[in-house]
């Protein structure tokens, strides 16, 4: 085309990244459907997003070659969806992929009727065939063959699969804690004793598995389960896996140790491990734990922090067109930094070898060294700002409702457990920025960026969002949080709830899709649904409210029917199971007027619910005329103490039994 086509004018960084490819490429919307029907033509949606290596490969071997796009010009109309800004597109579409190929991935490949009728799916095609994979160009040649001439072959699948997209979600079942016990004897089948982590590579973090884990273990003193999710959560840090010069967590691994990553950074999956690090340390108290989530704190504040408040998306695995090349070091660039007697040990520490360990150079790792020792962590600035130097990052600078609420509920945390001011103030910087630029009228948005708002918001983003209200709550004690969670929590019902059970994707005002899921399985970040029912129980357990109960129960039972299939694949609710059938410690504190409260987040467990209620009632009297504490663990409540310390002790006498 030899100018910028029709992305030029949209504020998503993965569909500006497409601007001048000369493929004429439509954002999702009427215009092009209305063209593909006026012209008789069929779609090709292409869906990813910024940081996705392989989105880069496709973009690059065929997006931005003359020939591929020629075709695509002539025979298609083509649409750019990113993925983060659109989630109903993408979790509708992504079903269509694994419906006709059993898998996904991205970048996401359809082809569509300009009616919304999928009539073939993939992932990544290579410019032209090889190694058994057909390319784009003999595809596209095929389909536009097949569409002219034998049409009916071509879309007979396509009913079929929108038919099955549009069956009902399972009715429910009955949530039993059986679902919990056997999750963990799945989880012990699936485990790598070796290595850590579930299954075989790739290895992703999947922390929601390893915060079941640890609540499970803690509250059955199950040493399984602890060791399960403590050698995961070591070998996760001691690979390449986190990055050691300047922290945070890498997107998932390649190989089976945790030593190769997929070197792309999210904000969900350092949000989410920082709760699963301070989740361990609570449990453990082992400081080692509380360094690392602080150290993915630090990096997250330092490189992915908006000035005005909200986090970014996520930082690119590639460095100009090289996947990684930013992250590797051979010995003598170590050398060059740090001298010839510290660059060796630093070295010979780091696994940093001629050899190399990814595509002849290194990625640093403690996988043969101490993971405790910290004498190397004064060079890793320098190391840091020559990587810097050396190579760049792309930054997808978007803000997004659903993963800053993750990483508000994970600052919280880390609050809680170090103690430290900054975390609950970046936590609630984050929560201002949602409500200025995410939030109107009590309904929230997708995403922000360059000054302008995304499409209204989806489940996950109230789901998400109520979960770090709670948080908030939590690690503040100011009742506003838990108010905001409420109401939130009723629009959620009214605008995705389903009085059959369970919450949709997206509400009925939003654009008709082929199908409106409800999501239940836990991928990379836990569902809206499975979240919605952890928040229900939180709810529910702060303000004693019956509805709440009801409500709760209702839910966990919707997701029981699709848990039982397969429970490791439903960790945030196999959490909220725990909570709602063996509840944790609730405090609830009346004051007395003159107490200072402040340090009451930090005197109860890490998973305790606490009240405060500014005067006596009834109920509640005062003992003593002094602040009293009222203990309840489980389903007994221990006498009125004016000493909490003792009473909490006195509540923790006896685990649960499974």
């Amino acid at each position: 085309m030899g100018l910028s086509n029709r992305l030029q004018y949209e504020s998503s960084p993965y569909l500006l990244q497409h601007k001048d490819n000369p493929v004429d490429w439509y954002p999702w919307g009427r215009e092009a459907f209305e063209r593909a029907a006026a012209e008789d033509k069929p779609v090709f949606l292409s869906i990813g997003y910024s940081t996705c290596h392989w989105c880069h490969v496709l973009a690059h071997e065929s997006f931005e070659d003359a020939e591929i796009a020629e075709l695509l010009n002539r025979y298609f109309v083509s649409i750019k969806v990113d993925k983060e800004e659109r989630p109903d597109i993408d979790s509708v579409y992504m079903a269509v992929c694994q419906a006709f190929t059993g898998s996904g991935g991205w970048p996401t490949s359809i082809f569509r009727t300009a009616e919304q009728k999928p009539f073939f799916a993939g992932t990544y095609f290579p410019k032209t065939s090889r190694g058994g994979m057909i390319g784009l160009r003999e595809l596209l040649l095929a389909i536009h063959e097949k569409w002219e001439h034998d049409r009916a072959s071509l879309l007979r699948q396509s009913e079929s699969i929108v038919d099955h997209l549009s069956e009902a979600v399972s009715a429910g079942g009955t949530a039993d804690l059986q679902l919990a016990h056997s999750a963990v004897e799945m989880y012990k089948r699936i485990y790598d004793p070796k290595y850590g982590g579930f299954g075989r590579a790739p290895k992703f973090p999947a922390s929601h598995n390893l915060l079941f884990l640890l609540s499970y273990g803690e509250r059955y003193q199950n040493d399984a389960c602890m060791q399960m999710a403590e050698h995961t959560l070591l070998q996760m840090f001691r690979g390449g896996l986190f990055d050691h010069i300047g922290s945070g967590f890498c997107r998932y691994s390649t190989d089976d140790r945790f030593l190769v990553p997929h070197f792309e950074k999210m904000l969900y999956d350092n949000a989410l491990l920082i709760l699963a690090y301070c989740k361990a340390y609570a449990v453990t108290k082992k400081t080692m734990y509380l360094d690392i989530a602080e150290k993915t704190a630090g990096y997250i504040l330092r490189e992915m922090t908006a000035p005005k408040g909200g986090f970014y998306s996520a930082q690119d695995a590639d460095s100009e067109g090289e996947e990684g090349k930013y992250y590797l070091f051979t010995p003598d660039e170590i050398l060059s930094v740090l001298g010839e007697n510290d660059g060796k040990a630093f070295n010979g520490h780091f696994g940093i070898c001629k050899t190399g360990n990814f595509e002849g150079k290194s990625i640093p790792n403690l996988l043969s060294s101490d993971p405790a020792d910290k004498s190397f962590e004064p060079f890793l600035p320098w190391l840091d700002d020559y990587r810097k130097k050396r190579h760049s990052l792309h930054l997808d600078d978007k803000i997004l409702t659903a993963w800053n609420a993750l990483m508000i509920a994970a600052a919280c945390e880390l609050y809680l457990v170090s103690g430290k001011e900054m975390y609950l103030h970046a936590a609630e910087r984050a929560d201002a920025f949602i409500q200025k630029n995410l939030c109107e009228s009590g309904a929230l948005f997708v995403s922000f960026r360059a000054g302008k708002r995304g499409t209204p918001g989806f489940l996950d983003d109230y789901a998400a969002y109520i979960f770090a209200l709670l948080q908030l709550y939590k690690a503040t004690l100011k009742f506003e949080y838990a108010e905001r969670a409420a109401r939130l929590c009723q629009r959620a019902a009214n605008d995705f709830g389903d009085p059959a059970g369970g919450f949709y994707l997206y509400d009925l005002r939003s654009e008709k899709l082929i199908a409106r899921p409800k999501e239940t399985y836990d991928g990379a970040i836990p569902s809206g649904n499975s979240l919605m029912a952890y928040n229900l129980v939180r709810l529910w357990l702060i303000t004693s409210d019956e509805k709440y109960r009801i409500d709760a129960k209702r839910q966990l039972d919707f997701l029981a029917a699709d848990a039982s299939l397969y429970p490791p694949g439903h960790a945030m609710f196999l959490t909220a199971l725990l909570a709602y059938n063996e509840p944790p410690v609730k405090v609830t504190a009346v004051l007395d007027g003159q107490t200072d409260q402040s340090s009451l987040p930090f005197a109860v467990p890490l998973d305790a619910v606490v009240v405060l209620l500014q005067q006596p009632t009834a109920t509640y009297p005062l003992k003593n005329g002094k602040t009293t504490y009222y203990v309840c663990h489980g389903n007994s409540c221990k006498p009125p103490v004016n000493d909490l310390k003792e009473s909490l002790a006195a509540a923790h006498a006896a685990p649960f039994t499974p």
